[in-house]
This record gives structure tokens, sequence and C-alpha cells, in this order.
């Protein structure tokens, strides 16, 4: 399987300075500040890449699960909210919100929340962030 990869630099102090990004061959090359992350300044953040990374990952795995299942979805759109909370006294993710809606067809809704649940525990990105105390789930049929 192919090694992915990502470059960031950052230039002076946490509170004062100034970082810059790049992945996907530079399908993304943008910057992150301390505003960005902790405040609503511009720029993105660690957190919003991780969203979007399990977002897609979640997509793609339950996809596949629904598929292999006898029901291949017609799309699943699944959103991701990471929150960075204190917890003993640093900045930690904390809890993450997925929250997918999926248009398939021949399935019931207990159905499509049980494959959902195992598309939560099973996707690469979900394992990889096992140490996140709470990964919530809603998911619903469109």
């Amino acid at each position: 399987m192919p090694v992915r990869s990502a470059d960031a630099q950052w230039e002076g102090p946490l509170q004062g300075g100034k970082g810059h990004m790049r992945f996907g061959g530079g399908a993304f090359d943008g910057a992150y500040s301390f505003s960005s992350r902790f405040e609503d300044g511009q720029g993105t953040n660690p957190e919003e890449l991780i969203a979007a990374a399990h977002a897609a990952c979640f997509s793609m795995a339950l996809s596949n699960i629904l598929a292999e299942a006898g029901h291949p979805p017609e799309q699943i759109r699944t959103s991701a909210r990471v929150q960075l909370r204190p917890v003993d006294g640093a900045p930690t993710i904390a809890r993450i919100d997925l929250e997918v809606e999926g248009s398939v067809p021949g399935i019931d809704e207990a159905a499509f929340n049980e494959h959902a649940e195992a598309a939560k525990a099973g996707c690469p990105v979900s394992r990889a962030l096992a140490g996140v105390p709470e990964i919530a789930l809603e998911a619903r049929l469109s």
C-alpha cells in the first residue's frame, strides 16, 4: 500500500507565529496559525484536517460495508466535527461527532445504523483515533 505524506512548517512563537502546510501532492496548500486553531482566525488547523480525513475514510468504509451486504449506496454524505478541549490543562481532541446521511436503496434505518456502527469501528482513521475518548455517530437515510 502507498505511503501518504504531508509537510508543515512553523515560524516564530506559538501565539505570534505562523505556519504553512501542504499535502496531497499539492491538492492542499495553506496557512495555519494559533488564531485559526484556538480562536476563529483565517486558515486551517490540524483538527479540521483530522475531521476531513475521518469523514472521508468513514464514508468509504460505510460504502464498502453496504455494498458487501448487497446494498450499494447511491450516495453517502458524512460530516465530522472534532472538538478540542482542555483535559488536565492541555488541549486535547476529546470528542468527534460523525453525522452521516445515506441514499441506499433496499435497506431500512436499523440496518443502515448497524452498518454505520461497523464502519465507525473499522475505518482506518477511526482505528487511528482510538485514543479519542468519545466518537459519537448519528446515521440516517435520506
